[in-house]
């Protein structure tokens, strides 16, 4: 099956992206672990002893920096729809967190302890519709934030990926209602040209 060109662009751009190449390099597994390490070398979200779920984990780029700088203390529960090479330290297990049944295995693992940080890096696969596309992500948004108000500890973070569009400024909103301050992160390793933003969730109210 022969490329498009959208595809070669991005296949061209990715191979050439300098944080693939550092990540290749340092052993990183994708480039959006230097997001993640710009921050919280900003805002000190890895604390070591906590517990530190991590929605959307493959292919585990963000789950190795938790695990690296959690330092062998606390507890690091990684989820995806698809399947995760072993990281050392990092108990992952393969499910959609969409479906209740494995939102019940993640509460089973997490046998009432309350998390310290939520990491949602999920994002639908994109069927080029954008409207139905902004639409599943900010519903997979909207299910970490109830996991989150459920499960943090008060003063817990929940740092979650968002595009801009369609339903940004009421999850905003939603966001606002949950935490006492809510920030907006765009790290210098996001490609310029994409919607992406993180927001960033500290204290419940």
């Amino acid at each position: 099956m022969a490329r498009t060109k959208s595809s070669k662009a991005w296949l061209h751009e990715h191979v050439t992206d300098p944080y693939v190449q550092k990540a290749k390099a340092a052993g990183w597994r994708s480039r959006a672990a230097f997001k993640l390490m710009e921050i919280d070398d900003r805002d000190k979200l890895i604390r070591p002893g906590e517990v530190v779920v991590d929605l959307g984990a493959t292919p585990g780029g963000w789950s190795q920096v938790v695990a690296d700088r959690m330092k062998g203390r606390g507890r690091v529960i990684a989820l995806d729809l698809l399947e995760m090479a072993h990281i050392p330290g990092v108990d992952f297990f393969q499910g959609d967190f969409r479906d209740d049944a494995i939102l019940a295995q993640l509460e089973e693992r997490l046998a009432g302890e309350r998390v310290g940080l939520v990491l949602s890096d999920m994002a639908p696969n994109i069927s080029g519709i954008s409207l139905s596309d902004q639409a599943r992500m900010m519903h997979l948004a909207e299910l970490g934030l109830e996991f989150s108000r459920e499960w943090l500890k008060p003063d817990g973070a929940f740092l979650v990926k968002v595009f801009q569009g369609h339903g940004y400024d009421d999850f905003v909103k939603q966001m606002r209602q949950v935490f006492k301050t809510v920030a907006t992160r765009k790290p210098d390793a996001s490609r310029d040209r994409s919607s992406e933003l993180y927001l960033l969730g500290r204290g419940l109210k």
